[in-house]
């Protein structure tokens, strides 16, 4: 059966063809922000707001005798608050800014769409505590990673120089970087799309 991943996401599509899956990568046919926008206006949570989008992202491309593979990530911190990805290397300032010191939940979400109906999902969430970062340590941040950042839920990546960002981590590592990747091979190994 066709595996298509609904996101042109490089971490995502590395971290598949890593395992060893073999799928298709298409753009997913969602306006991301005014979904997102009006799930938030319904009053949902950060995490029901992921698995919603990675709904919508999965049924957008769904085809018959293809399994559609739809992801969402949700960053929320304080009372509920959520961050986006940053619009400019001021936003990510300001993001980061506000993560500093404090601790924040990533909320990762995958859903399979086939037929036209949603045949699984997951939602896996990670809790991050940010170091108190200096004014300068951002800036320099910002200056060496922006452009690997800028489509980054909350202005920064785990990998590489983003580990600098934190004390502690709490939650799988696939969830962080926005596919709970664990889950997902259980589930193609159970339609045997991966071998047992």
């Amino acid at each position: 059966m066709k595996l298509i991943l609904a996101s042109q996401s490089l971490t995502r599509r590395r971290m598949l063809e890593s395992a060893g899956v073999i799928f298709e990568a298409a753009t997913a046919l969602v306006d991301e922000r005014r979904e997102k926008e009006a799930l938030q206006g319904d009053g949902l949570a950060a995490h029901a707001i992921a698995k919603s989008l990675a709904e919508m992202k999965a049924l957008s491309l769904s085809e018959k005798g293809a399994l559609v593979i739809g992801c969402d990530q949700t960053l929320e911190y304080g009372d509920g608050f959520m961050l986006d990805k940053p619009h400019s290397e001021h936003d990510a300032f300001d993001q980061l800014k506000a993560l500093s010191g404090r601790s924040h939940f990533l909320h990762s979400a995958i859903a399979i769409a086939e037929n036209g109906k949603i045949a699984w999902r997951q939602v896996d969430s990670a809790r991050l505590t940010m170091r108190e970062l200096s004014d300068r340590f951002i800036k320099n941040y910002l200056e060496l990673e922006y452009e690997q950042i800028r489509h980054c839920v909350g202005g920064y990546q785990i990998e590489g120089r983003g580990a600098q960002l934190f004390d502690w981590i709490e939650g799988s590592h696939f969830a962080i970087q926005g596919l709970p990747l664990l889950p997902l091979l259980k589930y193609l190994r159970e339609r045997g799309i991966l071998l047992t």
